[in-house]
């Protein structure tokens, strides 16, 4: 049978990853000198916390090579086929350091890296789909392509509060980041080919609610989508949000996810977003 590995930053629901088998590789998150294993020594809560107070702004980094070599070299002997799927390619050189651990194990096992070009709940949603896949009996081959249809159908558009992170990640000149602060300009985002894209400015929150719930109600058939905030506790704007979406879209879930300590590195603390997989009719 396939085994699916994936990375920290994908979000999946509490024990979702050991009933399917589903492999985790941590990213790592800095503080200054201090490195902290992505969901194993530091949580998001724990992050967020550590983020208030610390006079820093904290990075991330890839797993070292290692890293993956030990999950490969554990799963090869169980099975001649992996699927390792992860974060976008543009956020993190992830998939770069992946592709290089998997290279030694050529001939022995198949291992094929997946670059999601999404992360949080679009990579949970890609790496669930392919551990089910495999669970059905699929080959790889299958599961690459089902996964291939599945990636254009995922979108994540976010707005930021602080443009400081996405000016040091290089998303925008430190000219906008002034610029954009003095005039209060909240800046409207999407992952688009992997990338995070300037979308729109909004100026007000209550704009920033309009237009995620534009966005949202323009997609004839959603499969599944999750409001995208640092903290799983509703806010005014959440709740607002959903309102507004449950009048449209009665049979719809919108459940409240955290973003991890890997985006929040790009994106800063504070942020409210939506995800929307859009099923394939």
């Amino acid at each position: 049978m396939v085994k699916v590995v994936t990375d920290s930053t994908a979000y999946l629901e509490p024990g979702v990853a050991e009933e399917l088998g589903i492999s985790i590789v941590p990213l790592n998150i800095h503080f200054g000198d201090e490195v902290l294993r992505d969901g194993i020594d530091i949580t998001a809560a724990e992050f967020f916390r550590r983020l208030d107070r610390s006079p820093e702004m904290p990075t991330s980094s890839p797993p070292s090579r290692s890293t993956f070599e030990k999950v490969y070299n554990e799963l090869s002997k169980t099975t001649e086929e992996i699927i390792s799927i992860h974060i976008s390619s543009k956020l993190s050189q992830t998939c770069a350091v992946a592709n290089a651990a998997a290279a030694p194990f050529l001939g022995r096992c198949n291992i094929t890296v997946i670059d999601s070009l999404t992360t949080s709940l679009g990579l949970g949603i890609l790496a669930t789909a392919a551990a089910k896949a495999a669970a059905q009996g699929k080959s790889l081959g299958e599961i690459v392509r089902l996964l291939r249809g599945m990636i254009p159908h995922i979108y994540i558009v976010f707005s930021v509060e602080t443009l400081d992170y996405l000016e040091r990640g290089g998303y925008i000149g430190r000219a906008q980041a002034i610029l954009g602060s003095m005039l209060g300009i909240k800046p409207l985002l999407i992952i688009e080919d992997g990338e995070i894209v300037p979308l729109e400015k909004v100026r007000t929150r209550s704009r920033v609610i309009d237009k995620l719930f534009e966005f949202v109600v323009e997609f004839p058939h959603i499969e599944q989508m999750a409001i995208l905030q640092k903290s799983p506790v509703a806010t005014e704007d959440t709740l607002l949000l959903i309102e507004r979406l449950e009048m449209v879209l009665p049979e719809m879930e919108f459940p409240i996810i955290t973003y991890g300590p890997v985006l929040a590195t790009h994106i800063g603390p504070n942020t409210m977003g939506v995800i929307v997989y859009e099923g394939m009719v």
